[in-house]
């Protein structure tokens, strides 16, 4: 798929959430996860050989990070391969990345974050940019850290998108302290391209909170498979030790966190759902559904490397901090709107400035439908009450979207503005959702 298959402007018709007449009961294979892929593609290009990456995701946010990283002089070949969702991915890492070349990281936050560090490396200037509806997601703390650890980024005062990157071929590294409040993506990206700095990266954060741990614990896991020991002597501090990169070949986990939508539709509807290949360990914070929906009120359970979801008596009203695993907070809000009794959400004050401010549009979008719900300083609030049909707007987010699938399940008549934007990291959910339904 190219980056081109989807755009944010593209327009589409809009889409009648189904509403099913009977429980469901299904099993849904999901493709691999987006953030796993996009870290193994920047890994596999910064590394010493060739890689193979098994059952890789093919969405927009992986296609935009190919074509990033072919701008740099990387080579991605597709090569057959054993996943329904598309061909396996090669990828041999140049002798010296490119400069003089334009990145567009369209809506992907992990691009724009793990590619500007490897754009320091390339001989040459590196023209940064975005869709115009992402130039707004936070890049300052990424700009600063950067900078003080050697590269040469002009960003005409904006400590935003779009800025350039000098490269120079090189970059120094040594010790830099960020706030990486605003996204755990800052201190991945730096994490990521540390062993190629000349003197590897002391990281150490600073700031009230740290957002989305397990993507960071991913990130350190995915370096220790390539060779890179990472320190970390203190919660907030990172020891990379300058060195190669091993080529490997890696296979793909499914997207967990994608599959929430999914299980979400057994509890709403009384079924039961399961998700085949759930892995026994995971970093993809979609692994704390075995935890989280069980306090929701469902049961799951894995067995037999499936992980399945069945509804409970009722769906039970929560108090829960979802800093951990702040992506799957769409589905769980669209559950909490049927719950038993009001849900708070705490420690996902960092997703405002996701692809949208999902709090905002989250709330916008309940009420439009005759629900309750309002922002906290650090999270959201949920009061359930009786819904009624009508438009959900998906604001170029496929969380918001899918989330407005998932209510649709209970409530005849959503109609969602662009199921399309699932293309971002699922181009296959209208199709998945309907097989599950049928």
């Amino acid at each position: 798929m190219t980056a081109d298959a989807y755009s944010p402007t593209t327009s589409a018709a809009t889409w009648p959430a189904p509403t099913p007449s009977r429980p469901v009961e299904a099993t849904v294979a999901v493709p691999g996860s987006k953030s796993l892929t996009n870290r193994e593609l920047v890994l596999a290009a910064l590394a010493d050989g060739p890689s193979l990456l098994s059952a890789p995701l093919h969405s927009d946010d992986s296609a935009r990070m190919i074509e990033a990283l072919r701008a740099l002089g990387v080579t991605v070949d597709e090569v057959p391969g054993d996943s329904p969702f598309g061909p396996d991915l090669e990828i041999t890492p140049p002798a010296g990345f490119a400069g003089n070349t334009t990145v567009d990281c369209g809506q992907a936050g992990t691009v724009m974050r793990f590619v500007a560090p490897i754009a320091g490396l390339a001989v040459g200037d590196v023209h940064v940019t975005a869709h115009p509806t992402a130039l707004h997601r936070p890049m300052g703390a990424m700009i600063q850290a950067l900078r003080e650890v050697g590269a040469d980024i002009d960003d005409a005062g904006t400590w935003s998108l779009p800025f350039d990157v000098r490269g120079h071929g090189h970059v120094r590294g040594g010790e830099v302290t960020i706030d990486a409040s605003q996204s755990s993506q800052f201190v991945s990206g730096l994490l990521l391209a540390a062993a190629r700095f000349d003197v590897g990266l002391r990281l150490l954060h600073e700031g009230e909170r740290l957002p989305s741990l397990p993507h960071i614990e991913m990130t350190v896991e995915a370096l220790a498979r390539r060779g890179v020991h990472v320190e970390h002597p203190h919660p907030h501090e990172w020891l990379v030790p300058a060195g190669p990169i091993r080529g490997k070949d890696i296979a793909i986990e499914p997207d967990l966190s994608n599959a929430a939508p999914f299980l979400a539709a057994a509890v709403l509807t009384g079924g039961t759902v399961s998700v085949p290949g759930w892995p026994a360990h995971s970093t993809q914070p979609g692994a704390l559904l075995l935890d989280i929906l069980p306090v929701m009120g469902a049961r799951a359970h894995r067995r037999g490397g499936a992980l399945t979801v069945s509804a409970g008596e009722r769906i039970v009203g929560v108090d829960l901090d979802l800093s951990a695993a702040s992506e799957l907070t769409p589905t769980l809000f669209a559950l909490a709107a049927f719950a038993d009794s009001p849900t708070s959400f705490h420690g996902i004050g960092h997703i405002r400035g996701h692809e949208t401010d999902r709090i905002s549009a989250l709330i916008e979008n309940l009420r439009a439908l005759g629900g309750e719900a309002e922002e906290l300083e650090d999270g959201i609030r949920i009061i359930p009450r009786e819904l009624h049909g009508g438009p959900w707007r998906a604001h170029h987010d496929h969380r918001i979207a899918t989330a407005g699938a998932v209510i649709g399940l209970r409530v005849p008549g959503v109609e969602i503005d662009d199921i399309g934007t699932t293309a971002k990291t699922m181009p296959e959910f209208p199709r998945l959702w309907a097989d599950m339904l049928a």
